[in-house]
C-alpha cells in the first residue's frame, strides 16, 4: 500500500496542473503581473531600440576598409572625432542652434499654455486643439513653408520691398542660423505647449489665493508658486525639444546652407555619400553621451534654482 503511494506521489504533474500552479503564481505576485503587463512593451523596445543601440556601439569601434568594414575592435574613430576641430566644431554648432530654438520655443509657448490654464475656463481642449492644428501637417512641409516665407523673394522680403521699409532684400533671412533657429522653434512648439499646460493646469489654485492674501503681488505670486510648481513641465518640454533638434538634419539641409550644417548633416553624410558607417556611428556616440551630459547638468542646476526660489 505505502508503495502504491509514494508511487502516485512521484507521478510529475500534468500540463494542466503546471498551468494551474502558474496562474495562481502570478495571481499572488503582483510583481509578475507587473513584468507581464510591461513585457510586450519591453519587447519591442528591445527589439527597437536596445538591439540597434547595441549594433551602433560595436561598428562605432570598426574601421573603414575600402567599400568593407574592418570589424577588428579600435579607438580609431574616436580618436579622429576628438583630434579633427571639423567635427568638435559641428558640434558645438549644433548645440548652439538647437539651445536657442530650445530657450525660444519654451519662452513663446509658456505664455500660451499659461492664458489657457489660467484664463479659459469654457472649451479648453479646443484651444489646445487650434493650438495644436498647424502642427497636424507634415513637418517637411512646414519646413518649406518656411522656406518660401524667409526666401530671397519670398513673403517677408516682399512684404517689406512693398511697403519700402527696405531697398534690398534681407539675404540673412535664408540659409542662415537664424532661418534653421526659427523653424525649428515653429516646428516644436506643440511639444512644449502641452507639458507645459499640463503642468499649469495642476498647480492648486488654492495656494496662489493664500498668498494672495497674504499680500504677495501678482509677480511675487508667478515667481514663489507658479514658476516652481510648473518646473516640471518646463524640464520635459526643454528635453522634448532639445533632444531631437540637436540631431536635427532636415531644417539645417534645407534651410542651413553652409553656415547652419549640424552634426546631423554630418552623420548623415557618413552613413550616405561617404560611406563611412563606422565613423557615422561613432559621431552618434558621441553627440548622444554629450546630449546626457548636459541634460544632467541641465536637471542638477533647475534643482538648484527650484531650491532657491522656494
Amino acid at each position: 500500500m505505502s508503495d502504491a503511494v509514494s508511487t502516485q506521489g512521484s507521478i510529475p504533474p500534468t500540463q494542466t496542473e503546471r498551468r494551474n500552479g502558474l496562474g495562481r503564481l502570478i495571481a499572488r505576485s503582483e510583481v509578475l503581473r507587473g513584468y507581464l503587463m510591461l513585457s510586450p512593451a519591453m519587447i519591442i523596445m528591445i527589439i527597437g531600440v536596445l538591439m540597434p543601440f547595441l549594433i551602433l556601439v560595436a561598428m562605432s569601434f570598426w574601421t573603414r576598409d575600402g567599400f568593407d568594414f574592418d570589424t577588428t575592435l579600435t579607438l580609431t574613430n574616436y580618436g579622429r572625432a576628438i583630434d579633427e576641430p571639423i567635427f568638435g566644431a559641428f558640434l558645438a554648432r549644433s548645440f548652439w542652434v538647437s539651445g536657442i530654438a530650445t530657450v525660444a520655443t519654451v519662452l513663446l509657448c509658456y505664455p500660451m499654455a499659461y492664458y489657457v490654464a489660467f484664463h479659459v475656463h469654457r472649451n479648453k481642449m479646443l484651444w489646445i486643439i487650434m493650438m495644436t492644428l498647424p502642427f497636424w501637417t507634415s513637418y517637411l512641409l512646414r519646413v518649406f513653408a518656411w522656406k518660401v516665407i524667409l526666401g530671397y523673394e519670398g513673403v517677408i522680403n516682399s512684404s517689406l520691398l512693398t511697403a519700402g521699409v527696405i531697398e534690398a532684400p534681407l539675404e540673412f533671412l535664408l540659409y542662415s542660423q537664424t532661418a534653421v533657429i526659427i523653424t525649428l522653434a515653429h516646428a516644436w512648439a506643440a511639444f512644449a505647449i502641452l507639458p507645459l499646460y499640463v503642468s499649469l493646469e495642476k498647480i492648486d489654485r488654492s495656494l496662489l489665493e493664500a498668498a494672495a492674501d497674504l499680500g504677495d503681488g501678482p509677480t511675487k505670486r508667478f515667481l514663489r508658486i507658479t514658476l516652481p510648481l510648473s518646473l516640471p513641465g518646463v524640464i520635459s518640454a526643454t528635453f522634448l525639444i532639445f533632444i531631437p533638434t540637436t540631431g536635427d538634419y532636415i531644417t539645417p539641409a534645407l534651410l542651413g546652407g553652409p553656415d547652419g550644417a549640424m552634426i546631423g548633416n554630418l552623420i548623415q553624410l557618413q552613413f550616405g555619400a561617404v560611406n563611412n558607417w563606422p565613423m557615422g556611428a561613432t559621431l552618434s556616440i558621441i553627440l548622444m553621451l554629450w546630449i546626457a551630459a548636459v541634460a544632467l547638468v541641465f536637471l542638477f542646476v533647475t534643482r538648484k534654482s527650484k531650491e532657491s526660489l522656494i
